[in-house]
């Protein structure tokens, strides 16, 4: 059932999650805090079937805008011919890679070089934290095709294969990682956010929408711009209180533990401008793994609204 957010009457738009992750988290905390609406835009949020459902839905025409990876716009652009109907990314919220790499806590300090003798598991849910990874991988001097892996996994059953100790190294993010965290003997191996700037969340809509729906967008652009001096007045636990009821599984406690991990690796920008830093590093990450078949232009992928 669709979550309706009766914010106002002048603007409407139907907009779509891409899947409920911790580190989308703005995007939750602007509505609950009523941004949208003081803008003048009443949202209807609607749920997606599977990570990148809400592609075919914008295509479609049933939604308005949805919010995911830039990745998925890369990825389409370098699969068909640039029409008014292609997708197209704006107003960047996470711009720094939200995984981790999770393994028993020791007294051995941990390199990526480490994966090559390690039972390690990457992320099966979505493709983006293992395409990033192996530019980190060969940043390094290693070829990601050297190590063995076991890749498709959930978080979950990989978290569970660590604690029995059948695998040494997961990939995972929040609230995988402080649910560990919070029992004794695990420890953080690597942050990936560490690497920088690296284009992970967007708003997406299509060339012809971003005309359409100009107004609208920028007034929540607008919106989510005042979130980032909200949280930095009230902090991650305030965020964590805000945002739980769309959390209903997860504790206050871990919810907390999670957002201040995320707060304090500067993981949202909340702006409306697309970095052009982590864009190019997205670009690379899938170029140089295969995923795309040449190189991505930022001009072509990203609104005219959003540059940087």
């Amino acid at each position: 059932m669709p979550v309706l957010f009766d914010f106002g009457h002048t603007m409407n738009i139907k907009l779509a999650e891409n899947f409920r992750a911790v580190f989308y988290a703005p995007f939750y905390a602007t509505h609950a805090l009523g941004l949208f609406q003081q803008k003048g835009v009443s949202i209807t949020l609607l749920e997606s079937a599977s990570p990148g459902a809400g592609i075919a839905e914008l295509a479609r025409g049933n939604i308005d805008v949805m919010w995911g990876g830039p990745l998925r716009v890369i990825k389409e652009r370098d699969q068909f011919a640039q029409t008014a109907g292609s997708l197209v990314a704006f107003c960047e919220v996470a711009a720094k890679d939200p995984f981790f790499l999770l393994r028993r806590a020791q007294a051995q300090p941990f390199t990526l070089k480490d994966l090559l003798k390690l039972r390690f598991a990457s992320v099966s849910e979505v493709p983006t934290p293992w395409l990033c990874l192996q530019q980190d991988l060969r940043d390094a001097g290693i070829d990601p095709l050297a190590i063995s892996r076991v890749g498709d996994r959930s978080m979950q059953d990989n978290l569970d294969a660590l604690k029995r100790g059948e695998l040494d190294v997961i990939q995972v993010f929040e609230p995988y990682a402080s649910m560990a965290l919070m029992q004794t003997g695990f420890e953080i191996a690597h942050a990936a956010n560490q690497r920088g700037y690296t284009a992970y969340t967007t708003f997406i809509s299509t060339a012809e929408g971003m005309q359409r729906h100009q107004p609208a967008f920028e007034a929540m652009m607008q919106a989510i711009e005042q979130f980032k001096p909200w949280l930095a007045a009230q902090g991650p636990g305030e965020l964590a209180r805000l945002v739980k009821p769309f959390y209903p599984q997860l504790s206050l406690e871990l919810l907390t533990h999670c957002l201040t991990r995320y707060h304090a690796a500067g993981l949202w920008t909340c702006r409306r401008a697309v970095s052009r830093q982590g864009f190019a590093r997205l670009a690379a990450s899938m170029f140089d793994s295969g995923y795309i078949t040449q190189p991505a232009h930022y001009e072509a992928c990203v609104a005219e609204c959003a540059y940087e």
